[in-house]
Parts: C-alpha cells; structure tokens; sequence
C-alpha cells in the first residue's frame, strides 16, 4: 500500500495523502470522502503523524466564561472544549457560571518538572550503591551533559530507586513550555551513555516505567509529573441552592460516600466523579497528547462546608501540557490556544491552570448533579 517510503522523514504532499487513501479505499472497499476534507498543510502535519491519509473531525464548542484568579491564568476564559459527549459543555459551562457567581476560581501550579526513570541492569547491590554514590557526586557532569541536547531542558533531580540487581533512576527536568516528554527522552539518554561510561552499569531501557508515563501510577499521584495544579472555589450558600437546587451538605456528603470512599472501595488512583472528560475535550482541543488524559484522570475532588457555603477544591498532580510543539502547531488547534492566551512561550503554566478550572468546574456540576438527582434528567432532556 504505501510505496513512497522515502517520504518518511520529509514530510509529503497533498498528491501523497490523496494516493495513499486510494491504496487504502482500494483495500478496504471503503470510501473515505469525509476523511479526505481538511484544512492544515499535510506537508506540515507529517511532523504529528504518519501515513497520513486524511483528518478526523471532532466538534469543537466552548464553555464558560469563567473568572480565574491564578498566579499566571487571571481574568475572564471562554475554553475550548472538543468532544463527542453530549451535555459535557453544557454542565462544565453550568459549573463555571456558578463559580463565577461565587468571585471565580483561585489556582495555583505548585510543582513542575517531566520525568523519565531509565532502568540500569548492575551486578548486584554493591554495584548499585556505587553507582549511586557516582550519580550524586557528579550532578553538575550530567547536567552539563542534558545542556548539549537542549537548549530549554534543564536537570532538576536524580532519585535512585534500586531492586537486586535493577536501577531505576527517576530523572526529573524542566522543560520550559514544551510538554517535554520527548526532551526528557533525549536527555536521558545521553545522561545514561555517560554513566554507563563511568559506572560499568548497562542501561536496558530508558523507560522503566517509574516514570510514569501515560500510566496511572502512585508515584505520579504523589510526587507529581508535569504540573501539580490545585483549584479551589467558594460557592455561597444562597447560589449552591438557587443555581444547583441542592445544599451544601448534600454536595459534600456525595463528594465524601462517591468520590472519597467508593474511590477507596474500588481503589481507584484519584478520587473524582469525571476528571478525565473535561481534560480529554481540553486536551484534544489545544493539541495535547491525549494519552496524557490518564494521568489528568488521578484528580482528587474535595468538598466541605465553610459555615454554610461550600469550598469546593481539586488537586491534579500530574497536567501534562506544552504551549509549543507537538499538536499545537497545527493550525485549528493553535487557534483554541490562541483563545485562551497560551499559544507560544512562557503559557504553559497558565495552560495547566485553566485545565484545573475547567475540571474543577465540571466536578462542581456533576457533583451537585447528583446530588439532586439531576443526572440522568439532564442527560435525557438534552436529548443524549
């Protein structure tokens, strides 16, 4: 089917796209007119994907505005939000529309740095020490080191993790706006030659998944990969009754039985009602990695009652954005960023706390949803 294998690494034209999704029309005795209409440069688009043969469309809407008070998102964001799911825009508008009512959201990223964990196989435990020793006597040798493969990445920390006759070193990096997985990568690799040439340890994979990456994992969830964003809002007592017809305590006590203990009972990694939807539509909207989505999904939603009103708050250790790069040099999705102020350099924190806020405000609507009963009637009246 696709003979023109020295397109591989240079990119390819329309005439290309158009030959290769005939081969595939041919063999499939299918016909791919939708997929054959988009809008982007293939040439350009075959730094995000191989064997291109077309684009798939995803309707693309909005919710909010919503009042974000960060440290680096402040003012009022009308977010992008491409899904499938029905009813999802409309309830994460309705969540931000009652936080606004409340003087908006407050966030914060409190942590930020991409990891990759190489695994070593070594000659035992004495092995392992030595090389542990060498690694932290010789920061400065490996930070030279991750210098020549990047102009943005920086080493931050080494964390040794040995198991018998395993090393794992969990290399954690700054990575400016880029996402950075594909930075860290690279670095890691070079960092690994080195200490290979100085230990006699044999590096077996630069990944041993102690990264973690596109995994849930308790690492993640405690140390954090990305950026650990935190969101809060206060919603008084009054709005919580007129916006969401529920209470205070009965948002709480679903927060508690639902996410907290039926969390636990299912051990779950994370305590949420839907995490993940609002940050797959956010996500796939601003050219994210949608793998990504698993680490967002171990979001912990936390709910109290503040003399009557309700203090609403997410943690999300693990927001894994870039504002360069990847998919966000495609052209609708840089659009979407565009609408949000984060297209281009020195946005990616700003990124990270616009998508703790939409999924703070999609947990305070379903949330309250359920707890009056709502759920399933707004589904059905919507026609989903």
């Amino acid at each position: 089917m696709e003979e023109k294998r020295g397109l591989k690494n240079r990119g390819y034209s329309h005439a290309d796209v158009d030959e290769r999704r005939t081969a595939v029309e041919k063999f499939t005795g299918t016909s791919l007119e939708n997929i054959s209409k988009y809008c982007f440069d293939s040439e350009k688009a075959s730094k995000n994907i191989e064997n291109m043969i077309g684009a798939t469309q995803i309707p693309l809407g909005f919710a909010g505005p919503v009042i974000i008070n960060g440290d680096n998102a402040k003012g009022e964001f009308i977010i992008p939000l491409a899904t499938t799911e029905g009813a999802l825009t409309a309830s994460v508008s309705r969540g931000m529309s009652v936080i606004n009512d409340g003087g908006g959201a407050r966030v914060r990223v409190f942590q930020d740095g991409m990891t990759r964990a190489p695994v070593f196989r070594t000659n035992g435990l004495d092995h392992c020490a030595e090389i542990m020793d060498w690694i932290g006597k010789n920061t400065e040798l490996l930070s030279s080191v991750v210098s020549t493969t990047t102009n943005h990445g920086k080493l931050t920390s080494a964390e040794p993790f040995p198991a018998g006759r395993n090393l794992y070193i969990r290399f954690t990096y700054e990575t400016g706006d880029a996402m950075g997985m594909n930075m860290a990568t690279i670095a890691t690799e070079a960092v690994c030659k080195e200490i290979e040439n100085h230990t006699g340890a044999i590096m077996v994979s630069v990944s041993g998944n102690m990264c973690s990456d596109k995994k849930p994992s308790a690492i993640n969830m405690i140390r954090g990969r990305g950026k650990t964003v935190i969101a809060e809002a206060v919603i008084p007592k009054d709005v919580v009754e007129k916006r969401l017809h529920a209470s205070t305590e009965s948002i709480v006590e679903t927060n508690i039985r639902k996410n907290l203990i039926g969390s636990s009972m299912s051990v779950t990694l994370g305590a949420n009602a839907h995490a993940a939807n609002m940050v797959a539509a956010i996500y796939i909207a601003t050219g994210q990695d949608p793998a990504q989505v698993v680490s967002g999904s171990m979001t912990t939603t936390m709910c109290e009652n503040v003399d009557g009103d309700l203090y609403i708050a997410i943690r999300m250790p693990s927001v894994e954005v870039g504002t360069v790069g990847g998919g966000t040099r495609l052209p609708s999705q840089a659009e979407a960023l565009a609408m949000i102020g984060c297209l281009g350099d020195e946005k990616a924190k700003k990124l990270a706390e616009i998508v703790a806020v939409t999924v703070l405000a999609g947990e305070l609507s379903t949330l309250s949803a359920q707890a009056a009963g709502h759920l399933g009637k707004a589904h059905q009246e919507l026609g989903r």
